[in-house]
């Protein structure tokens, strides 16, 4: 029986040919170069160094002026007296003998009600003395000259106006700290760009959208200056009024350990006076990184 050839098969075409999928390995991730664990120690090392250092030689110094000097406590007696003192901070054995804990809350607490205030008038004013030139041309002169005042001058000021030493100590802290307050706002606002306002004007905004959408955003780098100068040039102040003033505080809790003759616990105050400026203003530039200061 004859076999029959089978018919040969039309050529395929190439866009017919099933061809399976390629599929290519994934190409290998983009690693950093691991750090060694003796680079790390170096770096923390090279970050923790100095500053002990620093504190070594500040001690060292210390330690040799108590060494020439028998009033001058040495740093090991300092120490205890800090331990003793911190033990229980905030005891109350009546209204001039109080903790030490009390005594820096009471001055946070004048500092805080003389700043607040301070902030609330002195920004919306810098909006003001920035936004519009004739009240520029207005307080200028009369700001050129009380900024320079000593903040304690306005002491008796408050004294005489108060009848009482604690509101005049908030009010020392408000005439101290509004000033850089206004003239950091003031200078953001002028140097917002005129195109921002030319725009505004355009879309005829309202004054209260050109400040709260344009001036705002812009004049926030300048108007976060101006709060952390104040902070620190309050918590500066507040120490000199309290010794003056007297109450519960920490300059007046100073001045009393100098009457008392406790030289140790006058160096713990200005260490516990730094500290706490310290945190403050580390608080406020922790705020001021939240903020973008890309003009919108």
């Amino acid at each position: 029986m004859a076999v029959r050839p089978e018919a040969d098969a039309p050529p395929v075409k190439e866009t017919e040919m099933a061809t399976a999928p390629v599929t290519q390995a994934p190409a290998p991730a983009a690693t950093e170069p691991s750090v060694s664990l003796g680079e790390r120690f170096g770096n923390f090392i090279r970050a923790v160094l100095p500053p002990l250092l620093g504190f070594a030689f500040v001690i060292g110094v210390w330690a040799l002026v108590a060494m020439k000097s028998a009033d001058f406590p040495s740093p090991a007696k300092t120490l205890d007296a800090a331990i003793v003192l911190f033990s229980d901070p905030f005891y109350s054995n009546g209204p001039n003998d109080q903790g030490i804990g009390w005594n820096i809350l009471s001055s946070l607490k004048r500092v805080a009600i003389g700043f607040g205030v301070a902030a609330l008038v002195g920004i919306p004013l810098g909006f003001i003395i920035g936004r519009f030139a004739f009240m520029n041309s207005m307080l200028e002169p009369i700001i050129s000259i009380l900024r320079p005042v000593s903040p304690l001058a306005w002491l008796p000021i408050g004294l005489m106006v108060f009848k009482a030493a604690d509101p005049a100590s908030t009010w020392t802290i408000f005439i101290c700290s509004i000033w850089p307050m206004i003239l950091n706002t003031a200078q953001g606002v002028q140097r917002v760009p005129q195109d921002y306002l030319n725009v505004a004007r355009v879309l005829n905004l309202s004054e209260f959208k050109i400040i709260t959408k344009i001036l705002f955003p812009s004049v926030l780098p300048y108007m976060l200056t101006g709060i952390r100068l104040s902070i620190g040039t309050a918590w500066l102040v507040i120490v000199a009024a309290e010794m003056l003033t007297g109450g519960v505080g920490i300059g007046f809790w100073v001045w009393d350990e100098w009457n008392n003759l406790k030289v140790e616990h006058i160096i713990i105050a200005i260490f516990v006076i730094g500290i706490v400026g310290l945190v403050l203003e580390q608080f406020l530039l922790l705020i001021a990184r939240r903020f973008s200061y890309g003009n919108a």
